[in-house]
């Protein structure tokens, strides 16, 4: 017993203290891709390569179009290697929580050439979603649900890379009690749903009971590329797709998978727009 008092000790405080400060990111760590739009001088290499269709090209006539769903990005960097120029590179963002699902869309229009190549970058729409600060979200988790929020997490046919992520948020290093947050066994119990993977067609009646079971007023949050599109699974046979397919979502949070800081930034966002339903 004293050998552990002494560990605990020499080990003090493991806790981020990530939403009142910045996360801290290890040196690898890969978060959305960023793109150059001006300088990027054919996006085709790129969309060949994305493997969940992220990135789409359109051309009529001179003019080219463009889209970037960052819904649908699984992180895998097939675009940062196809596109040697450097326009495309993965970068370290990760705070990309959604209430729209329009807001995870880049789109860029461009003139081009003969052979294809993008001459002239005409219009640049970026992402939007009007995000507030980790700290002032934090505190409208308190101020709506009196200092607690009750989440039931729905595993509706993911590859459990997400539900890895969603336990971390449980240990020792994140502590998303401290926030007031924790997770229930029944959606009776529960203020949010957090729902993770493609909807496979097993358990999209299994989700909408569990919808239907939560009490009003109810959030729900879709978790990483297949919760929000589908991601590498897409819709087919044996999947609906997005959660948004099935039931209402309030916010997206991109990622395959998020971490665990992407997640409570998801989570706090989706209070925020609690107070505007009551």
């Amino acid at each position: 017993m004293f050998k552990i008092l002494q560990k605990t000790l020499r080990a003090g405080t493991v806790t981020q203290p990530y939403p009142d400060t910045a996360a801290k990111l290890a040196s690898g760590f890969r978060g959305l891709p960023e793109f150059d739009l001006a300088n990027w001088r054919d996006a085709r290499p790129a969309a060949d390569a994305c493997p969940t269709g992220a990135i789409a090209v359109t051309d009529a006539g001179s003019l080219r179009t463009v889209t970037v769903d960052y819904g649908r990005c699984i992180l895998c960097g097939e675009c940062v290697t196809a596109t040697p120029e450097g326009a495309v590179r993965m970068g370290k963002r990760f705070e990309a929580a959604a209430a729209d699902r329009e807001a995870l869309l880049i789109s860029a229009g461009y003139t081009i050439d003969e052979e294809g190549r993008q001459i002239h970058l005409v219009r640049a729409a970026a992402p939007d979603n009007g995000q507030e600060t980790g700290r002032e979200l934090a505190s409208e988790i308190h101020r709506v649900l009196g200092r607690s929020l009750a989440i039931r997490e729905v595993d509706a046919g993911s590859c459990n890379g997400c539900e890895l992520e969603i336990v971390a948020l449980n240990n020792p290093v994140h502590d998303i009690e401290r926030l007031g947050i924790h997770f229930v066994a029944s959606p009776r119990h529960a203020d949010m749903l957090l729902v993770t993977g493609p909807v496979t067609r097993n358990m999209e009646l299994a989700l909408r009971k569990t919808y239907d079971a939560t009490p009003d007023p109810k959030l729900v949050v879709a978790v990483g590329a297949c919760g929000i599109s589908g991601g590498i699974f897409g819709t087919n046979y044996a999947t609906r797709g997005g959660v948004d397919q099935v039931i209402p979502v309030d916010v997206y949070i991109p990622g395959c998978p998020p971490r665990p800081e992407a997640l409570l930034f998801g989570i706090l966002m989706a209070v925020g727009r609690l107070r505007h339903r009551r």
